[in-house]
Protein backbone atom coordinates (compact mmCIF):
# COMPACT_ATOMS: atom_id res chain seq x y z
CA UNK A 1 0.00 0.00 0.00
CA UNK A 2 1.14 3.26 -0.54
CA UNK A 3 1.43 6.07 1.95
CA UNK A 4 0.85 9.17 0.43
CA UNK A 5 1.46 12.74 1.80
CA UNK A 6 -1.35 15.10 0.55
CA UNK A 7 -0.16 19.08 -0.12
CA UNK A 8 -3.21 21.52 -0.16
CA UNK A 9 -2.80 24.60 -1.48
CA UNK A 10 -4.69 28.11 -0.86
CA UNK A 11 -3.63 31.45 -1.93
CA UNK A 12 -0.26 29.50 -2.44
CA UNK A 13 -0.25 28.53 1.28
CA UNK A 14 0.22 24.72 2.31
CA UNK A 15 -3.73 24.41 4.25
CA UNK A 16 -5.54 21.66 5.54
CA UNK A 17 -9.36 22.20 5.94
CA UNK A 18 -11.29 20.54 7.77
CA UNK A 19 -14.06 18.47 6.48
CA UNK A 20 -13.65 20.84 3.43
CA UNK A 21 -14.81 24.34 5.08
CA UNK A 22 -12.85 27.03 3.95
CA UNK A 23 -13.93 28.68 7.34
CA UNK A 24 -12.10 25.53 9.48
CA UNK A 25 -8.54 26.15 7.51
CA UNK A 26 -5.23 25.33 9.21
CA UNK A 27 -1.96 26.62 7.55
CA UNK A 28 1.60 25.53 7.81
CA UNK A 29 4.76 27.13 7.89
CA UNK A 30 6.20 26.26 5.02
CA UNK A 31 5.04 26.88 1.68
CA UNK A 32 4.21 23.62 -0.39
CA UNK A 33 7.40 23.38 -2.69
CA UNK A 34 9.03 23.63 1.20
CA UNK A 35 6.72 20.57 2.40
CA UNK A 36 7.22 18.79 -1.30
CA UNK A 37 11.17 18.84 -0.78
CA UNK A 38 10.21 17.34 3.09
CA UNK A 39 8.12 14.68 2.12
CA UNK A 40 10.12 13.34 -0.80
CA UNK A 41 13.28 13.60 1.88
CA UNK A 42 11.32 10.88 4.18
CA UNK A 43 10.80 8.58 0.89
CA UNK A 44 7.77 9.60 -0.53
CA UNK A 45 6.63 7.85 -3.86
CA UNK A 46 4.00 9.83 -4.66
CA UNK A 47 2.47 12.70 -3.71
CA UNK A 48 -1.31 13.78 -3.56
CA UNK A 49 -1.63 17.84 -4.66
CA UNK A 50 -5.02 19.04 -4.33
CA UNK A 51 -5.74 23.04 -5.57
CA UNK A 52 -7.88 23.95 -3.18
CA UNK A 53 -8.89 27.44 -5.13
CA UNK A 54 -9.33 25.49 -8.12
CA UNK A 55 -12.13 23.26 -6.13
CA UNK A 56 -13.70 26.38 -5.48
CA UNK A 57 -13.28 28.05 -8.28
CA UNK A 58 -14.22 25.42 -10.94
CA UNK A 59 -10.70 25.20 -12.45
CA UNK A 60 -7.33 24.68 -11.93
CA UNK A 61 -5.75 27.93 -10.26
CA UNK A 62 -1.84 26.70 -9.00
CA UNK A 63 -1.24 25.10 -12.19
CA UNK A 64 2.76 27.32 -11.56
CA UNK A 65 2.95 25.53 -8.73
CA UNK A 66 1.82 22.24 -9.43
CA UNK A 67 4.52 22.38 -12.05
CA UNK A 68 7.11 23.35 -9.88
CA UNK A 69 6.33 20.29 -7.50
CA UNK A 70 6.11 17.74 -10.54
CA UNK A 71 9.87 19.01 -11.35
CA UNK A 72 11.24 17.43 -7.88
CA UNK A 73 11.66 13.72 -8.64
CA UNK A 74 8.38 11.19 -7.51
CA UNK A 75 5.02 11.45 -9.45
CA UNK A 76 2.33 13.57 -8.42
CA UNK A 77 -1.79 12.77 -8.78
CA UNK A 78 -3.23 16.53 -8.81
CA UNK A 79 -7.30 17.38 -8.50
CA UNK A 80 -8.68 20.53 -7.41
CA UNK A 81 -11.01 21.94 -10.38
CA UNK A 82 -10.40 19.86 -13.25
CA UNK A 83 -13.29 19.55 -15.30
CA UNK A 84 -12.82 19.47 -18.98
CA UNK A 85 -10.51 17.64 -21.09
CA UNK A 86 -8.84 21.11 -21.70
CA UNK A 87 -7.99 21.42 -17.83
CA UNK A 88 -6.67 17.91 -17.73
CA UNK A 89 -4.27 18.37 -20.32
CA UNK A 90 -3.13 21.14 -18.47
CA UNK A 91 -2.68 19.06 -15.37
CA UNK A 92 -0.73 16.36 -17.35
CA UNK A 93 1.25 19.28 -19.23
CA UNK A 94 2.43 20.40 -15.99
CA UNK A 95 3.96 16.98 -15.37
CA UNK A 96 1.41 15.50 -13.22
CA UNK A 97 1.05 11.62 -13.72
CA UNK A 98 -2.49 11.50 -12.39
CA UNK A 99 -5.30 14.06 -12.80
CA UNK A 100 -7.62 13.64 -10.41
CA UNK A 101 -11.25 14.69 -11.35
CA UNK A 102 -14.57 15.18 -9.99
CA UNK A 103 -17.76 13.35 -10.42
CA UNK A 104 -19.41 16.46 -11.27
CA UNK A 105 -17.18 16.57 -14.86
CA UNK A 106 -18.70 13.54 -15.70
CA UNK A 107 -21.85 14.96 -16.21
CA UNK A 108 -20.66 17.81 -17.77
CA UNK A 109 -19.57 15.39 -20.28
CA UNK A 110 -15.53 15.30 -20.10
CA UNK A 111 -14.63 12.18 -21.73
CA UNK A 112 -12.17 10.01 -19.64
CA UNK A 113 -11.16 7.25 -22.31
CA UNK A 114 -8.62 8.82 -24.09
CA UNK A 115 -6.71 9.69 -20.66
CA UNK A 116 -6.71 5.71 -19.33
CA UNK A 117 -4.23 5.71 -16.66
CA UNK A 118 -3.85 9.18 -17.05
CA UNK A 119 -7.18 10.00 -14.67
CA UNK A 120 -8.34 9.52 -11.90
CA UNK A 121 -12.36 10.02 -10.44
CA UNK A 122 -12.83 11.49 -7.23
CA UNK A 123 -15.67 9.99 -4.80
CA UNK A 124 -16.03 12.45 -2.04
CA UNK A 125 -18.74 11.59 0.01
CA UNK A 126 -20.37 12.60 3.33
CA UNK A 127 -22.83 9.74 5.57
CA UNK A 128 -22.13 7.72 2.06
CA UNK A 129 -24.01 10.55 0.12
CA UNK A 130 -22.03 11.89 -3.12
CA UNK A 131 -20.53 15.99 -2.42
CA UNK A 132 -19.67 17.93 -5.73
CA UNK A 133 -18.58 20.71 -6.64
CA UNK A 134 -15.59 21.45 -3.99
CA UNK A 135 -17.81 19.34 -1.43
CA UNK A 136 -20.35 22.33 -1.32
CA UNK A 137 -23.08 20.22 -2.95
CA UNK A 138 -24.39 17.42 -1.19
CA UNK A 139 -26.69 14.55 -3.51
CA UNK A 140 -28.47 11.50 -2.87
CA UNK A 141 -26.33 9.30 -5.46
CA UNK A 142 -25.33 6.74 -3.14
CA UNK A 143 -21.48 6.39 -3.14
CA UNK A 144 -21.36 2.59 -3.74
CA UNK A 145 -23.79 2.68 -6.29
CA UNK A 146 -22.01 5.39 -8.54
CA UNK A 147 -18.40 3.38 -8.32
CA UNK A 148 -20.17 0.53 -9.47
CA UNK A 149 -21.84 2.45 -12.49
CA UNK A 150 -18.66 4.25 -13.38
CA UNK A 151 -16.72 1.18 -13.53
CA UNK A 152 -18.47 0.15 -16.31
CA UNK A 153 -18.22 3.15 -18.08
CA UNK A 154 -14.67 2.66 -17.98
CA UNK A 155 -13.36 4.75 -15.12
CA UNK A 156 -9.58 2.88 -13.96
CA UNK A 157 -9.39 4.13 -10.39
CA UNK A 158 -10.85 6.07 -7.38
CA UNK A 159 -9.76 8.40 -4.57
CA UNK A 160 -12.42 8.23 -2.28
CA UNK A 161 -12.59 10.67 0.90
CA UNK A 162 -14.90 10.58 3.74
CA UNK A 163 -15.76 14.38 3.79
CA UNK A 164 -16.82 13.83 7.57
CA UNK A 165 -13.42 12.52 8.74
CA UNK A 166 -11.08 14.76 6.33
CA UNK A 167 -8.76 16.63 8.67
CA UNK A 168 -10.44 15.12 11.70
CA UNK A 169 -7.82 12.69 12.84
CA UNK A 170 -10.81 11.17 14.09
CA UNK A 171 -9.94 7.25 11.92
CA UNK A 172 -11.28 6.16 8.62
CA UNK A 173 -14.46 5.00 7.98
CA UNK A 174 -13.33 1.10 7.13
CA UNK A 175 -16.59 -0.25 6.93
CA UNK A 176 -17.31 1.66 4.00
CA UNK A 177 -13.52 1.72 2.48
CA UNK A 178 -14.52 -2.28 2.27
CA UNK A 179 -17.37 -1.89 0.55
CA UNK A 180 -16.22 0.36 -1.59
CA UNK A 181 -13.28 -1.96 -2.86
CA UNK A 182 -16.01 -4.74 -3.41
CA UNK A 183 -18.38 -2.38 -5.01
CA UNK A 184 -15.98 -0.52 -7.35
CA UNK A 185 -13.95 -3.54 -8.48
CA UNK A 186 -10.75 -1.04 -9.23
CA UNK A 187 -7.85 0.24 -7.17
CA UNK A 188 -9.29 2.97 -4.37
CA UNK A 189 -6.54 5.45 -2.89
CA UNK A 190 -8.30 6.88 0.59
CA UNK A 191 -8.75 9.69 2.56
CA UNK A 192 -9.77 10.86 5.72
CA UNK A 193 -9.20 10.69 9.53
CA UNK A 194 -6.03 9.22 9.33
CA UNK A 195 -4.35 9.22 12.38
CA UNK A 196 -1.54 6.97 13.59
CA UNK A 197 0.02 3.98 11.95
CA UNK A 198 -2.71 1.75 13.32
CA UNK A 199 -5.62 4.00 11.00
CA UNK A 200 -2.93 2.77 8.01
CA UNK A 201 -3.24 -0.65 8.85
CA UNK A 202 -6.64 -0.34 8.86
CA UNK A 203 -7.07 0.90 5.61
CA UNK A 204 -4.68 -1.09 4.15
CA UNK A 205 -6.19 -3.92 5.24
CA UNK A 206 -9.42 -2.59 3.89
CA UNK A 207 -7.74 -3.64 0.43
CA UNK A 208 -6.69 0.01 -0.65
CA UNK A 209 -4.54 0.59 -3.53
CA UNK A 210 -3.31 3.85 -1.25
CA UNK A 211 -3.62 6.11 1.54
CA UNK A 212 -3.29 9.66 1.68
CA UNK A 213 -2.08 11.35 4.97
CA UNK A 214 -2.36 14.90 5.95
CA UNK A 215 -2.70 16.87 9.33
CA UNK A 216 -1.10 13.47 11.01
CA UNK A 217 2.01 14.20 9.06
CA UNK A 218 1.84 17.81 9.48
CA UNK A 219 1.61 17.67 13.14
CA UNK A 220 4.04 14.81 13.90
CA UNK A 221 1.28 11.69 14.84
CA UNK A 222 2.89 10.02 11.65
CA UNK A 223 6.69 9.86 11.17
CA UNK A 224 6.29 9.43 6.96
CA UNK A 225 9.60 7.45 7.14
CA UNK A 226 8.66 5.11 9.27
CA UNK A 227 5.52 4.10 7.84
CA UNK A 228 7.12 4.40 4.05
CA UNK A 229 9.30 1.39 4.34
CA UNK A 230 6.91 -0.75 6.76
CA UNK A 231 3.95 -0.26 4.42
CA UNK A 232 4.61 0.57 0.76
CA UNK A 233 7.28 -2.39 0.09
CA UNK A 234 4.91 -5.44 0.74
CA UNK A 235 1.14 -6.35 0.31
CA UNK A 236 -1.11 -5.82 3.72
Amino acid sequence: MLVIPAIDIQDGRTTRLVQGDAAQAILYAQDPIAWAERWISLGARWLHVVDLDGAFAGRPVHVDLLRRICTLGVPVQTGGGYRTPDDIESGLAAGATRVIVGTAALTEGTALGRFGERVAVSLDAREGRVAVRGWREQTEIDVLVLAAELRTEGVRRFVYTDIARDGTMSGPNVATLRALVAAAGVPIIAAGGIAAEDDLAAVCAAGVEGAIVGRALYEGRIDLASVVDRWSPQPC
